[in-house]
């Protein structure tokens, strides 16, 4: 459902970047959209969700089915409260968010500020949506029902191809169409959820309960994680804001080879976490200390297996993937170039993306919430001075593109974040790696060294992508994606892999 969900994805951006371009109008509407996404990764994805998830689990696990409906209960009306409180503010203070997030000279001057405002007018009240359907989603994840949640964001993905296509052509400014679009999509993917939850017997009757025990230790755990999730937006803010004082158009090519960086982050990493969140906390309440571990373990078997080739892949397809899936109509021949140039500055940070999500759980379902801050804060300050020595040297020198220093320094931040994670969880004894990761690490380095002379044999056989049809350029990225796949795999098992040796935990395989 993951899977399904970004291929969706990325058809909704294929229209995006094909109907709009690179530009005034794009950068307006991704600055906009981008605002009521880091407050629902700050309050749903981040601190909420985080913070609700061990708590309902140890609920399940130990408490009757009543007082877990209870907790659900008294934690949507809490929740809807406060959400309804910063729908409002954030929609009358629009102008004055723009200029915090998006304070560069050249951002007032073109227009994009004043359609920013006015679009993010929209697409704000989608945090009170978003939010709400990721308690949805957490209160079905908890009790195992995975596909609901992992196929809702294919829901917006579809309504915002509704509204660019079919609506943006009857409006004096074309792109307000994609900011009424996401207001829309939120109430639709709430909407969806109503129906498995009433099934589970799960709905939520929302009432207050700040004073409910179970609602009191979330807003306990809920403080240091806000904290941890403000960083880790404040370090959008940062990379949006050093955007805006770049050339047009910058911040529109971070976010298409940022969509790219995030189809394998979601296919794989997220819906990992997703998976083993619950698991662990479960775990974690049983006091299952060797399954905790072995948990782990394997996801992060998991990560090898399939991030890093996924990572190498993306970079040696950058260019092909960009022109394949955005080149055409508003999208020019220097949007491909500039896109491409992040999405290589990007790849290697994919490995670091997909572990912190793999990791984080292993501190969460412990209800360890100060730790994953206090990286994320030494991470914070790498990734400032990473951004700003970058752009310097590359407005000086031209090596390359500026914002593709944003992009690199978001690399190294995020492999930071996940080496620290990983040093902490083996330090305390949390996590104790299995026999075998030599036997493993071997023949995965080996079949990506022979997936590389593959693809490079093909893309060297193909020449001049720009040269190539549309139809064809997508037929020969599909070949070129399948055969690398089936290289890669049989690669390893040439070199002594076996699909055994991936077996999932008894308590994930049962989920």
């Amino acid at each position: 459902m993951t899977f399904l969900s970004r291929v969706s994805g990325l058809a909704r951006d294929m229209v995006i970047s094909r109907g709009f371009g690179a530009g005034i109008e794009t950068d307006a509407f991704f600055v906009a959209f981008k605002i009521p996404n880091m407050l629902r990764r700050f309050f749903s994805e981040g601190a909420f969700a985080q913070a609700f998830v061990p708590v309902i689990s140890e609920y399940r696990a130990t408490r009757s089915r009543a007082e877990a409906k209870e907790l659900i209960d008294r934690t949507a009306g809490s929740l809807a409260l406060v959400l309804v409180v910063i729908t409002a503010i954030g929609v009358v203070a629009a102008p004055l968010l723009i200029l915090i997030f998006a304070p560069g000279p050249g951002f007032s001057e073109d227009g994009r500020a004043v359609l920013a405002t006015d679009m993010l007018r929209f697409t704000f009240p989608y945090i009170l949506f978003i939010s709400l359907t990721a308690l949805a989603g957490a209160v079905l994840n908890t009790y195992r029902r995975f596909a609901i949640p992992a196929f809702t964001p294919v829901l917006l993905n579809l309504v915002l191809i509704v509204f660019a296509t079919a609506v943006a052509p009857l409006l004096e400014r074309p792109a307000l169409a994609l900011a009424f679009g996401v207001f829309v999509a939120g109430a639709v993917q709430l909407a969806f959820q109503v129906p498995f939850l009433w099934k589970v017997k799960l709905l939520p009757r929302p009432r207050l309960g700040f004073a409910h025990p179970g609602v009191k230790r979330i807003q306990k755990l809920m403080v240091p994680i806000l904290f941890g999730s403000s960083v880790a937006q404040l370090n959008l803010l940062i990379d949006m804001m050093i955007a805006s004082f770049l050339v047009a158009g910058s911040y529109s090519w971070l976010y298409y080879s940022d969509r790219l960086v995030g189809f394998p982050l979601g296919v794989f990493g997220i819906a990992l976490a997703t998976a083993i969140l619950p698991s662990l906390s479960e775990q974690h309440a049983r006091q299952s200390t060797e399954a905790f571990s072995a948990t782990i373990d394997w996801a992060l078997r998991l990560v090898l297996l399939i991030g890093v080739p996924a990572a190498v892949g993306l970079m040696l397809l950058a260019q092909p993937l960009i022109t394949t899936i955005f080149y055409g109509g508003e999208f020019t021949d220097r949007d491909t170039v500039m896109a491409t140039a992040s999405l290589l500055a990007f790849g290697p940070g994919l490995i670091g993306f997909i572990l912190v999500k793999v990791l984080a759980p292993g501190y969460f379902s412990r209800q360890d919430t100060r730790t994953p801050v206090r990286i994320a804060i030494q991470a914070l300050v790498l990734n400032t001075a990473l951004n700003i020595v970058f752009v310097l040297v590359l407005l000086t020198t031209q090596w390359a593109p500026a914002h593709a220093g944003l992009a690199a320094a978001t690399s190294i931040s995020g492999l930071y974040n996940a080496a620290r994670l990983l040093s902490g969880l083996r330090r305390n004894g949390v996590y104790r790696p299995t026999a075998g990761w030599t036997a493993l690490f071997l023949p995965v380095t080996g079949a990506c060294i022979v997936m590389t002379l593959f693809v490079m044999w093909v893309l060297a056989s193909i020449g001049d992508w720009y040269a190539l049809g549309a139809w064809t350029r997508t037929g020969a990225l599909a070949g070129c994606v399948i055969g690398a796949v089936i290289v890669y795999f049989a690669g390893c098992y040439l070199f002594g892999l076996r699909p055994p040796q991936f077996r999932g935990p008894t308590l994930i395989r049962q989920g």
